[in-house]
């Protein structure tokens, strides 16, 4: 279930990363993190930049998938409509196998009294480095 409305469409904003429950990650990457919906967990006081950074230092690699995901939500209620394009961003992640979301662009709009909002992400992948020796 997705996190309250109105707590995650305050949470949610540019910069904002997803990470898949349950993916591999290094045993030394460390940070905060806190429940957001079914399966994901919002990654606390780090960024696209910061977790790279941390990702590098284990010697593993953060790499943007192609394209971008967008997803759109319509309703009344405008934390509920956050929180249904984030939830339709993640569907969409999980079809492409990635393990992790970028919010790069939330945009809010009302049109008679109903609210548009639309996010933008890119969906990065955290993985090992493989590396290939000759025999």
């Amino acid at each position: 279930m997705l996190a309250k409305g109105k707590a995650m469409a305050e949470r949610i904003g540019t910069g904002t990363i997803l990470i898949k429950e349950g993916a591999l990650l290094p045993d030394s990457l460390r940070f905060e993190s806190a429940p957001c919906s079914n399966g994901w967990r919002e990654v606390k006081n780090l960024d696209g930049r910061g977790l790279d950074r941390k990702i590098r230092e284990a010697i593993w690699i953060f790499f943007y998938l192609a394209g971008e995901v967008r997803a759109s939500g319509f309703g009344l209620d405008r934390e509920a409509v956050v929180s249904k394009a984030v939830r339709r961003a993640l569907a969409k992640v999980k079809l492409d196998l990635g393990n992790s979301l970028e919010v790069t662009e939330v945009t809010a709009k009302r049109f008679l009294g109903l609210s548009y909002v639309t996010v933008s992400a890119h969906a990065p992948h955290i993985q090992e480095i493989i590396a290939f020796c000759r025999p």
